[in-house]
């Protein structure tokens, strides 16, 4: 089922009537064993995958890329030629599989349209005032009418850290609310955390749940901008959480790690995760990204490595 907002007949909908429920609710939730989740995130993390296990794996990673940039000096230019990259990553070789998406800033979304048109490769926007969220509601509902206008098929917004962690929670819920009624039904929607500012691992915990419950598509842990990005650990926590909440609801969310996925045994090692932790239907890249800048090369240079059984030159991959 797709996710959405919940309808009068799920258990959980009175969950947010008040701000009263909603922190009972959230604080009620198990506390999280860290020596436990941190212990059996290394664990999974050692698993082996050979030959052409690790072919479909890294198939599989390079098309759950939201191949990515997010800096001030980002160009008309430096977007269509990374768009160009997500719809053929290896111009060698066409069996390589497309990346899932292209993730801009709004004022980038045109550009990145244009480069992707008539491929299965998405357009998604950061929007609310990324990364650091801190604007007023109008502000941030123009940022994302502004990208969905430009065409983005996506939107990736930042929650407010600050009211979450005041345990403001029903203004984070109706912020999520918000914007996930301004995407309608043009746009799915993904709600970032940034983990390395919620401190502990009961606070990612309460936030899944409350993006969830407040209707979001993906939940996903970082922008990318500060120290402390995805881990396998904090990971690992958010996928329980969606498939304790589609086991609980019915309606299944999917998860983007994001920040400081690097090479290719970092990605597997993740999609490990995925399929010991939510299970095989969350294998797809409808429910599960990777947001990266550097990750697609090393995929390529690992993928031409085992079909041709040695390493590519420097010059096989372009510079991001």
């Amino acid at each position: 089922m797709p996710s959405s907002a919940l309808t009068a007949a799920h258990p959980l909908k009175d969950v947010a009537a008040s701000d009263s429920s909603l922190r009972r609710f959230l604080h009620g939730l198990p506390g999280v064993d860290a020596v436990g989740l941190e212990g059996r995130a290394a664990s999974l993390g050692t698993r082996s995958i050979k030959t052409t296990a690790k072919a479909y794996a890294i198939d599989l990673a390079i098309s759950m890329v939201d191949l990515t940039t997010l800096e001030g000096a980002d160009t008309p230019g430096k977007v269509r030629a990374l768009g160009a990259k997500a719809v053929q990553p290896d111009p060698t070789d066409r069996t390589t599989p497309a990346t899932a998406a292209v993730c801009v800033y709004p004022d980038m979304v045109a550009a990145a349209k244009e480069a992707v048109a008539g491929s299965s490769v998405k357009v998604a926007s950061v929007a609310t005032a990324f990364p650091a969220g801190r604007a007023a509601l109008d502000v941030k509902l123009a940022d994302v009418r502004d990208a969905i206008a430009a065409g983005a098929d996506e939107i990736d917004m930042v929650i407010d850290r600050g009211a979450f962690l005041s345990g403001r929670y029903v203004k984070v819920y109706d912020e999520i609310t918000a914007v996930k009624e301004a995407c309608g039904t043009a746009a799915r929607l993904k709600v970032i955390f940034e983990t390395g500012e919620l401190s502990t691992y009961d606070n990612i915990r309460r936030a899944s749940w409350l993006g969830m419950l407040a209707g979001a598509d993906f939940i996903k842990t970082s922008t990318g901008k500060v120290a402390v990005n995805a881990t396998p650990a904090n990971t690992l926590l958010m996928l329980e959480a969606v498939r304790d909440f589609r086991a609980q609801t019915g309606i299944q969310v999917g998860v983007k790690p994001a920040g400081g996925i690097r090479t290719s045994k970092d990605a597997i090692k993740f999609l490990v995760l995925v399929n010991e932790t939510a299970g095989e239907d969350w294998l797809d890249n409808h429910w599960f990204r990777f947001g990266a800048s550097s990750l697609l090369n090393d995929l390529l240079m690992q993928r031409q490595k085992l079909a041709t059984g040695r390493y590519s030159g420097p010059d096989y991959v372009t510079v991001d």
